[in-house]
């Protein structure tokens, strides 16, 4: 899978979070439930100060590598810090770029990363849905993981 290293910014988002882990697919459901939340609900919607129309899901809070558990955030990027954000860290990440069905394409991504050899940080990775398209079968998704100075 290819990818570029990028240097951000600190970014700021808002959401909902749920602490989660990979052992036995737990992360599938409870990340879906946690998306669902976020638009069934309408929580998205009110989320203030959006800088943009696209949704993150923040992967953070590790408590070691992958294999252990973290928190999942499901939100936007926002302008301004609340109580309740989460703070993206501004360094090295490497950027993914995948087109296709929002939860296969994100899942498989995710596979193959685990597989490879980066020198992650374990701080906090994130997918960027850019929702530019309706069809939730064709969408453009960007995965950054940070990245080890």
């Amino acid at each position: 899978m290819k990818y570029v290293i990028v240097e951000l910014e600190e970014k700021i988002v808002e959401g909902i979070a749920i602490k989660t882990s990979n052992q036995d697919a737990k992360s599938i459901q409870d990340i879906g439930e946690t998306w669902q939340k976020l638009f069934v609900n309408g929580i998205y919607e009110k989320i203030q100060n959006k800088v943009n129309n696209k949704t993150i899901g923040l992967y953070t809070e590790y408590e070691g590598d992958y294999t252990k558990p973290y928190t999942f955030v499901a939100g936007a990027e926002v302008s301004s810090k609340t109580d309740n954000c989460k703070i993206i860290k501004k360094g090295k990440y490497a950027k993914f770029v995948i087109t296709g069905d929002v939860q296969n394409s994100v899942g498989q991504a995710w596979q193959e990363i685990w597989n490879m050899d980066l020198k992650r940080k374990y701080t906090c990775d994130f997918e960027e849905y850019q929702n530019n398209s309706e069809d939730m079968q064709n969408q453009e998704i960007h995965i950054y993981i940070a990245l080890e100075d």
